[in-house]
C-alpha cells in the first residue's frame, strides 16, 4: 500500500492536532525528576493549569492515565461504597462515568435526558429537592458530550444545587472542554474537575489530572472506599503532590510549551478562535443538510459545542464509509459514533492547534467523501463555511 502524500489532516475530537513546537519540546532527554531543574518546571506546569482551570484554591493531582484515570481517581478518593451520586445524563461518557461510579460500588441515579437536547437543568433540580436527607453525594456532568457535540451550563446547575439547598459536591468533566471554551472551576463553585493532556491542551495523550477544592478535600478525608495507585492522601506526602511513582518528565516540557501558546495567544482570543471555526463547520453541515442530507446531531443551538461537532447521517447511510472514504483517499480522519450512535454519526473535532484554512481542508474532503460514497447532500457547504469565517 502507498503511503498518502501530503499532511494528515486530523479531525478526530480526541486527541487532537499538537503543535510542532510542542512536540519539539517533549523530544527532551530524560532527567531526575527530583532535580531541582525539573520541579522548577513541574511546578510551573501545575500553576499554569491552575490559571487554565482558574483555580483558585484547593489542590491539583496529575497521573500518568488516560481520563478515564482520572475518573477513577476522583472517584475512589471522595466517596465511600453505597454513596448516592446524581449523574446528569449527556451521552456516551456520561453513561461511562456511570457504570464506573457503579462497579466501584457506587449507587447511580441519572437525570435523563434527550441525547439531542440535552438535559432540563430544572430535572436537576427537582431530583435534589426530592433528597430531602441530602444523602445524594454529588452531582456529575460532563461540560462538553464529545459523543454528541453538545454543552451543558455549569453555571445553570451549580445555581440548580444551591436554589434547593443541597449540600452534594459538584463534579465536572472538562476532558473536551478545557483550553477550548470558558470554564471557571472556583467561580462557578466546581468541587472536582477531571481533565486531560490530548485536547485543548494540545498534548500527547496519556496525562490526567483532578483539581479539587478545599470541599473536596474535606469530603476525601472523609472517604472509604478502597485505593492504591490513586490515593491523594499519598500523594500528597509525594515531593510531587502526585505520581506514586516516576514523574512523566517529558510531558513537562511539553506542558510548558503549550501553556505559552495558550497565554501568548490569550485565552479570550482562544475561546473566540474556537467558536469562529465551529461556527465554519456548523455553517457547512446546514447546507448539507438539504437535499434530505446529513444534519447537525444537536438540535438545541445554545448547547452546541465550540470542540466538536456531531453529524447525524440520513436514513439507510453508514457514517462509517464516509469516515474511510476521507481517510484512506483523502488523508483525513473523523471521528466516528460511539456506542448507541455507532454507524449514525461521524464527528469533526474544531479543538486545540487549528485555524480556518485547515478546517477548510477537512470539510472539503467530507464534501467529496459524501459525494465519494453516494450521500444525498446539499450544495454550497464550502461557501457557507467561509461567509461564516469572513464575518
Amino acid at each position: 500500500m502507498i503511503s498518502p502524500r501530503g499532511r494528515h489532516f486530523f479531525a478526530n475530537p480526541g486527541p487532537t492536532n499538537i503543535p510542532d513546537s510542542v512536540l519539539l519540546a517533549t523530544a527532551h532527554a530524560s532527567v531526575d525528576f527530583n532535580d531541582p531543574a525539573f520541579f522548577a518546571v513541574y511546578e510551573a506546569g501545575r500553576a499554569g493549569l491552575q490559571r487554565v482551570l482558574r483555580q483558585d484554591s484547593g489542590e491539583l493531582f496529575l497521573y500518568t492515565a488516560s481520563g478515564h484515570g482520572a475518573w477513577d481517581a476522583t472517584l475512589v478518593n471522595l466517596f465511600s461504597p453505597g454513596d448516592r451520586l446524581l449523574m446528569i445524563a449527556s451521552g456516551y461518557f456520561s453513561d461511562s462515568w456511570a457504570a464506573m461510579a457503579a462497579r466501584l460500588g457506587l449507587t447511580v441515579e441519572t437525570v435523563a435526558a434527550d441525547w439531542r437536547r440535552g438535559a432540563d437543568i430544572a430535572a436537576v433540580e427537582k431530583a435534589l429537592r426530592a433528597d430531602a436527607k441530602g444523602t445524594i453525594r454529588a452531582v456529575c456532568a460532563v461540560h462538553n458530550e464529545t459523543s454528541t457535540g453538545l454543552v451543558l451550563p455549569l453555571p445553570a446547575i451549580r445555581a440548580a444545587i444551591d436554589a434547593a439547598r443541597h449540600p452534594a459536591l459538584f463534579l465536572v468533566d472538562t476532558i473536551s472542554s478545557l483550553g477550548s471554551f470558558d470554564f471557571r472551576m472556583s467561580e462557578w463553585g466546581i468541587d472536582a474537575v477531571v481533565g486531560g493532556s490530548q485536547k485543548g491542551l494540545m498534548l500527547p495523550a496519556g496525562l490526567s489530572f483532578t483539581a479539587v477544592s478545599e470541599r473536596g478535600m474535606a469530603a476525601h478525608r472523609e472517604a472509604g472506599l478502597a485505593r492504591g495507585y490513586f490515593d491523594w492522601t499519598a500523594m500528597l506526602s509525594r515531593p510531587h503532590k502526585s505520581f506514586m511513582g516516576t514523574v512523566p518528565v517529558t510531558f513537562f516540557y511539553g506542558l510548558r510549551e503549550a501553556l505559552r501558546l495558550l497565554e501568548e495567544e490569550g485565552l479570550e482570543n482562544v475561546f473566540a478562535r474556537h467558536h469562529r471555526l465551529a461556527g465554519g463547520v456548523r455553517a457547512a453541515v446546514r447546507a448539507w443538510a438539504g437535499n434530505h442530507g446529513p444534519e447537525l446531531y444537536g438540535i438545541t443551538p445554545e448547547r452546541l459545542s465550540d470542540s466538536v461537532t456531531t453529524i447525524l447521517m440520513p436514513e439507510g447511510f453508514d457514517a462509517e464509509a464516509v469516515r474511510a472514504i476521507a481517510r484512506e483517499r483523502f488523508n483525513v480522519s473523523l471521528g466516528g459514533g460511539l456506542g448507541a450512535l455507532g454507524g449514525k454519526v461521524f464527528r469533526i473535532g474544531h479543538l486545540g492547534d487549528l485555524n480556518e484554512a485547515m478546517v477548510m481542508g477537512t470539510l472539503a474532503a467530507v464534501d467529496m467523501s459524501l459525494t465519494r460514497a453516494g450521500v444525498p447532500h446539499g450544495g454550497g457547504a464550502l461557501d457557507a463555511a467561509m461567509a461564516s469565517f469572513a464575518e
